[in-house]
This record gives C-alpha cells, structure tokens and sequence, in this order.
C-alpha cells in the first residue's frame, strides 16, 4: 500500500496535461514566439536539466548541446528562469548553489544569500520600539537586502565553469527581447500582486501594460532586461556592483518609485553604494549526513535547509520506512520535521554573527537523543521546545520553546546534469511571489523583499533567537538544494524547491519517497505533501487531506490544516551507462519542464 498515496490521485500523475511556457503582455505586443512543450520527465544521454519553465530548461540544454557543463547549464537556465520566472527568481535577488565535481567525486557549494545594509542592526524592522507591519516591510525598500545571484553565477563559472557569462546570457537575453508565451500560472501570480503592482509606474508598465492583467497565450517581452543582460554580459557581473546600475539599485531602493496617487507609503530603504561594492559570496563545505548508506550532502548555514534535512534524516534513520505502513510513514516523517524545526529555530543563523553547532545538529548522537521523543500513539506538542546539541540528553525538552516564524513561500529550483556526471542543485529567489513589487526604472528586473526573513523581533522574548538582522548579515533560509552520493561518491539523485520554510519538508518528503519508498523520482516528486514546522497543525495538500489517512492520524491525535499547493520540486537521476533521468511537477505550478540532450530510445 505505500505508494498508494502518489499512485491513486490521478491529478498528480505523469499523465497531466503537456502545458507551454508561462509569462506575460498583451496579445498586441507581437507574434507569439514559437512553444517549447513542458514534460515532467526525460530520460536520456548528454546531460539533463529540469526547471519549472520549457524555455528556461531548453536554454539550459541548448547549453549542454554545445558542449558546455552542468554549471555553464545551470546559469543559462537560471538566467533565463529571471525573464520567465520573474515573480520568483532574478538579478534582484540571491540563492545557493550546490555542485557535484564528478573528476574529484566532491560537493562544493555557494552561499549567495543578500546582506543587510552595513548600517542595520536588530531593530531594522522597528518603530517606536515595535515591529513595523509585516506587509510594509514586504512592499518597501527596506526590505531588500543586497543582490547576490549575479555574484553567484559568476563565482560558479570561475570556479566551476567552461563558458563565458556573456556567451550564457546569450538565450535569456533573447527570450528577453523576442518574447515568451504566456500561460495562467504567470496570469494568476500576475493578478495576486496587482494591487501593489499598480502602485509602483515601472512595475504596472512592465507587468500590467495598460493596467491590463496579461492574456494567456499572448507574449511577453521585456526590452530593459534584454538590454541589462547585454550589459552584464559585455562588462560582467561588477557592473551590478559598481557604476551606474548600482546606482540605479540604490536609488530605488532609498527613493521607492510610487506613483503619487496610489496613496501607498513604501518605506525607504537603507542600502548604499557600499553595501553593493562589499558583497561578497561564499565558498563553503556542504552539510553532510548518511543515511541507509548514502551521503546526502545540501548548504550550510546561512540556510538551515541542510541542517534540518539533514537531522530529520538522521532521526528517521532508525525506523524502516521501507516496512512502514503509510500512516506509520507520514507520522514519523511529520514528528521529525516537527523536532528538526525546533532546533532550527533556536540554533540556526548566519555563521559569521552566530555561533551555529551545524557538526552537532547533524551528529547521530544527537538524532538519537532527539527521536526518542517520538511515540507511535501520541503526538508531540507545538511549538516544542529545542533541545542542545552540543549536551545531548535523551529525551530532553529542557529548552524554551518558540514559535517558527514566517518565511515567504515563493522561489524557484533548478537541477542540471552533465555528460561528464557533473551535477548542479540551485535554487534562487526574490522572496516572496513578486519580491518587494518594485521594479528598478529602464532595468527590466525587480527587487528581492529578502529582508523579511530576518526575525522583527525575537521569536520568544524568553529565548534567543539567531536571525535578528544585523549589518551585512544574511537572513535565515530554508534553501535546500540537495545531492545524494553512493558509497562509490557517485550521484544517486540531485533535487530541490521552492516553498520558504517548506522547502525543507518537500525535500525530506521527496527523498524518502525516493529512497525509502521506492518510488520513481517523478511520483516522488508528485505525491502530495504534508508539512509540519513546529507549529500546532500540519499543512496537508488536497491529495492527503480528502485521504482516508488524514483520519487515521487525526485519530493519533494530530491536527491539520489545508494547503492548496506545497512546493515545486526538481531533480536529476543517474542511471546505468551514461543516461540521465530528469523530473519536474506534474502539476504543481502548471507543471514544470524535464529535458535531456539526446533522448533515449
């Protein structure tokens, strides 16, 4: 019976509808551009690369095709996902990248997360020593931190890479200029944010020509990103970080455009040129755990995603999943989510300010002394307390426990492989769906909202909390691109998400449906989650919540809430004599765009 649960609902399946790429204008803006056909899953030779986008995965192939790498791939598509995937990825914004050198069999990895201006301290997000309202730090500029992806991109093919920027840029830049198809994913982003959209001239101009919500199946162009990108490609990344488009950046950011009878009061932000000319990304060693004698390796902090993964794995380890019934399956995969959450919450920081025990969190010892917590007739309580895990004791729930603060649920995962077994896991973000809403003047791009990570104030006046904002501090993430390694250091399986805080429980999810519960790496990706993050329900998606199982583990006693859609996962397998299996959404997010260089027959 355990793969029931992504076998049975016919909506998640392989068999969904084949869609085209998404995104927006006008019918009258011109011709549309000729599709590029979505399939959840390739299998082929010459490299992979699956994203939620036909277009964006296409220019990551084309890439391949022309005998660049897995991190050349990676860049092109992730360029492209900025032209197509505005609302979720961009130069505006940051991400991690994690990659697997197939010659050395090691995982490197790029923390490429925004700073906070220089200038901020813990009470960036107070006024009159109170926290300032979630939704005007959302749209403002004093939620954007500074860019790190242009950095990233261009830290990854100096270290990594085979190609010049500007020669990667190439196929987003003409997806800029010539234009894509819109599909109802984008039209429904589009209409989600409008209110704020409408607010900001060069935002509405761009997004809602003619103050119009885009049609479905029309093109969208967007001539300033083209001609940034052809900026960035001629003078190179430095020229975001220096010169006039800092200057652009900055500007916007200290001066939000509004336009003057909309009535909205966007906050100024506290960014200088200082705070772009200083960023800097970071080449750092991965988390890594084993599991059922594998190595799973993911990001370090500033993200928790590797960490949290990681001890829930370890948690896990000692119950047979494969054996499981899947209300046993879900139960003890909700009650470690539940358990890593909490020492997330009390322990996981930028490094460079905090004192982050990431060996210790990820030690088996401590796993052991947090897993006996769980009992199969009872559920834990939230928001339960963390426990230490540098002075493990068994059963301990001696810590003061606070509540998981929120994280903004948008974002994008790309996956790509190549033909030398070099692998890439990358996810990127603006923050939120549409970042902070405005769009820098004549740049074709907005900016992240990333800022809003940061804790306003403590979680628990009575604990401490490691993601205060401070200068040049990275806010806390949930990013958790993923590569697993066989015992011979070769890839197994490479995967992420988007989702904010449930990025981390898709990717447990999903490799324990894959590794666990055998299923195949698409079903895996498909089946409907749950996701627990210390709080005091559990976020079901419509496949599990008109299940039966939600009843059975109700009658345990736990409690649950609705979510129409967690996630949107991506990834690549390696199979036997040199082929490639990539896989993406079936549905999710009107399904997502697996590709191969030469399929297979």
């Amino acid at each position: 019976m355990r793969r029931s649960v992504a076998r049975n609902l016919a909506v998640w399946a392989v068999s969904a509808a084949v869609m085209s790429v998404g995104a927006a204008a006008p019918p009258s803006s011109g011709p549309a551009p000729e599709r590029v056909e979505k399939a959840p899953v390739a299998v082929g030779y010459g490299g992979a690369v699956a994203s939620v986008d036909a277009d964006a995965s296409a220019a990551g192939v084309e890439v391949l095709r022309n005998g660049g790498n897995a991190v050349d791939a990676a860049v092109a598509t992730a360029a492209a996902l900025g032209v197509t995937e505005p609302y979720s990825s961009g130069i505006g914004g940051g991400g991690y990248f994690v990659y697997y050198d197939a010659k050395s069999r090691t995982v490197r990895t790029i923390d490429g997360r925004e700073t906070a201006p220089l200038t901020a301290d813990s009470g960036l997000f107070l006024e009159n020593g109170k926290p300032i309202p979630f939704a005007d730090a959302v749209t403002s500029g004093l939620g954007v931190g500074t860019p790190g992806t242009p950095a990233t991109w261009q830290t990854a093919l100096d270290a990594w890479g085979s190609r010049r920027l500007g020669s990667l840029l190439k196929p987003a830049e003409r997806l800029a200029r010539d234009g894509f198809t819109v599909d109802a994913t984008f039209r429904s982003q589009t209409e989600s944010n409008q209110a704020r959209f409408k607010d900001f001239p060069d935002t509405a101009e761009l997004f809602l020509p003619g103050g119009d919500l885009p049609v479905v199946g029309s093109t969208f162009k967007n001539p300033d990103l083209a001609r940034t990108y052809a900026e960035l490609g001629r003078k190179g990344v430095g020229a975001l970080y220096h010169g006039k488009l800092a200057r652009d950046i900055v500007d916007t950011v200290n001066a939000p455009p509004v336009d003057p009878a909309a009535g909205r009061d966007a906050r100024p932000g506290e960014l200088s040129l200082k705070d772009l000319a200083a960023y800097e990304t970071k080449r750092q060693a991965p988390t890594k755990t084993s599991y059922r004698g594998l190595d799973v390796y993911s990001i370090a902090p500033s993200s928790s995603g590797g960490t949290t993964v990681g001890e829930a794995l370890n948690i896990l380890e000692k119950t047979d999943l494969s054996k499981a019934s899947d209300v046993q399956y879900l139960h003890r995969y909700i009650e470690a989510s539940r358990i890593a959450f909490a020492d997330r919450g009390r322990w996981v920081g930028d490094p460079a300010f905090e004192d982050v025990p990431t060996k210790e969190l990820l030690s088996q010892k401590y796993a052991d002394s947090r897993e006996c917590l769980i009992r199969d007739d009872a559920v834990l309580t939230s928001p339960l307390a963390p426990g230490d895990p540098r002075s493990p004791a068994a059963c301990s729930t001696g810590g003061t426990a606070a509540p998981t603060t929120y994280e903004g649920e948008n974002t994008t995962h790309l996956t790509a492989a190549d033909k030398w077994g070099n692998v890439v896991a990358y996810t990127l973000t603006i923050e939120q769906t549409g970042g902070s809403g405005i769009t820098v003047p004549d740049r074709g791009f907005l900016l992240n909202n990333e800022l809003t990570d940061f804790s306003f104030t403590p979680a628990s006046p009575d604990a401490h909390d490691p993601n205060l904002p401070g200068p040049g501090k990275r806010p806390r993430s949930s990013i958790s691109p993923t590569i697993v390694l066989d015992q011979h250091q070769k890839p197994v399986v490479a995967l992420g998400s988007p989702g904010g805080a449930t990025i981390v429980t898709t990717v447990l999810q999903t490799l324990t449906g894959f590794l666990d519960r055998g299923l195949p790496l698409v079903d895996a990706i498909a089946a409907p989650r749950a996701s627990q993050r210390n709080q005091t329900t559990t976020e079901l998606e419509p496949g599990l919540w008109n299940s039966p199982l939600r009843t059975q583990l109700e009658s345990i006693g736990h409690g649950f809430r609705q979510n129409p859609e967690i996630g949107a996962a991506t990834g690549v397998q390696r199979l036997p004599n040199g082929k490639w299996l990539a896989a993406a959404e079936t549905v999710r997010r009107g399904g997502g765009s697996a590709m191969v260089v030469k399929p297979a027959p």
